[in-house]
């Protein structure tokens, strides 16, 4: 793969390759414009799809950080983009271009004030895995293989100033209004303020390491601080292949529902007992190990539930009280979904539309077990996701829902869904966290 030997790094070399990107864009339409003309809708809408995921992630793959995050997370959300952007942007999930080995020893001496072979009795500059905001390289020390996380340079720094670039975007693919849309952004930017501090991250990892190593077929490296620092960590070589190589070819039902079973355990555990959850559930954190058991990776974005989020977002996960109508309207002011100031057509459309999303999206927690493989099941989620955003009259309103800790629960939720569909895992036990 090709490596990136400069990334831009000031305000203004980020807003020109994002400038430089949009015009790639605004050329995409014109000859979507023309393809239509000679071409079906659906296969002009098709191409402009296809031009415009390649060019934004081309881009964003360049500017690495926050605006490669974005993409990251924008690729689980596969109810509302098209297929071309979903497949284009989970590359951010492990696989990015990465820095070249020069600039790799100039950045690994900087945040360490030493050369790598100071610390190490061996290290590969050439990067084994690249995502959105560090890469990863294999050294050796005292005779134990070692995964050394490096963080891209100025990453950190230019949070801020990349998620006011792509915020307008963000607002018009998810309905937010200008009005009260900072806590939103700013719960976004403080969640990556986090994830670039590497000396958190660690204390965040053995953390869930050591109250999490009770679960059955689930494993953690071992993170050294002494051979660590705010943008550099140093943890146990995990031998594996990522959950989405995995999935592609097995066909061990057996073997899919005790990974399974493992994933659901170690999110409930952590949801229902830490109310401290890894709140970026995508493959690329996943390994397989040979032996078949799980391997959880980087804890840089951990969300803590306060028990005022937590009480009545569970609450509405039972099913009597989902169908109790005036319990349901209480819980959805507590979450912050129905507003004082909302009018009679704004609380029967938000009720309503919570009430039919959270009947569907709950179906998991109504019964002793579930099976996760039920293509029925995900095929509603997603054509309700479809109807939503095509919705002319939600549109019409303040889509600005919600308290802020739903982004991040959420995305835990509709990311661990999807890494157990990939499993096609089917007897998984809802609540056996709590016998372990």
């Amino acid at each position: 793969m090709k490596t990136i030997d400069k990334i831009p790094v000031s305000k203004i070399q980020r807003a020109t390759k994002l400038v430089s990107t949009g015009a790639k864009v605004g050329v995409n339409y014109l000859k979507y414009y023309g393809d239509k003309l000679t071409k079906s809708e659906i296969e002009a809408k098709e191409r402009l799809n296809q031009n415009n995921a390649d060019d934004i992630y081309d881009g964003l793959k360049q500017l690495k950080g926050s605006a490669l995050k974005v993409a990251q997370m924008l690729s689980m959300e596969k109810s509302i983009l098209p297929q071309a952007y979903v497949e284009k942007f989970s590359l951010a999930q492990f696989s990015v271009p990465p820095l070249s080995p020069p600039l790799v020893v100039k950045t690994f001496k900087t945040y360490f004030g030493k050369h790598p072979n100071e610390i190490y009795d061996t290290f590969n500059a050439t990067s084994v895995n690249a995502a959105s905001i560090g890469q990863v390289h294999i050294a050796e020390k005292d005779g134990k293989k070692l995964a050394v996380k490096i963080q891209y340079p100025g990453v950190a720094e230019s949070i801020a100033s990349d998620l006011a670039m792509v915020k307008p975007i963000a607002m018009s693919m998810f309905n937010i209004k200008g009005k009260d849309s900072d806590k939103y952004f700013k719960e976004v930017e403080n969640k990556l303020i986090e994830e670039t501090n590497y000396i958190l991250e660690i204390a965040q990892s053995q953390e869930i390491a050591s109250k999490c190593a009770h679960i059955p077929n689930l494993l953690f490296p071992k993170y050294y601080s002494d051979l660590s620092s705010e943008r550099i960590i140093t943890m146990d070589y995990m031998k594996g292949e990522h959950l989405s190589e995995f999935t592609a070819h097995n066909t061990n039902q057996e073997l899919a529902d005790t990974i399974g079973q493992a994933l659901w355990d170690f999110y409930m555990y952590q949801i229902h007992t830490l109310k401290k959850v890894h709140a970026d559930p995508h493959p690329g954190n996943f390994l397989i190990s040979d032996e078949g058991q799980l391997i959880a990776l980087d804890f840089g974005c951990m969300k803590t539930i306060p028990d005022t989020f937590y009480e009545p977002y569970f609450e509405l996960a039972k099913k009597e009280n989902i169908n109790n109508r005036e319990y349901f309207s209480k819980k959805l002011y507590e979450l912050e979904i129905l507003k004082s100031d909302d009018s009679p057509q704004e609380i029967a459309f938000f009720t309503d539309m919570f009430h039919e999303m959270l009947s569907l999206f709950t179906q998991p927690f109504h019964a002793e077990s579930f099976d996760f493989s039920d293509a029925e099941f995900f095929g509603k989620i997603a054509e309700l996701g479809e109807r939503y955003s095509k919705n002319t009259e939600l549109r019409k309103m303040n889509g600005n829902r919600g308290s802020k800790h739903f982004i991040y629960i959420n995305r835990t939720f509709f990311g661990l869904y999807n890494l157990m569909f990939d499993l096609k895992a089917k007897s998984i036990k809802i609540n056996n966290f709590n016998t372990l």
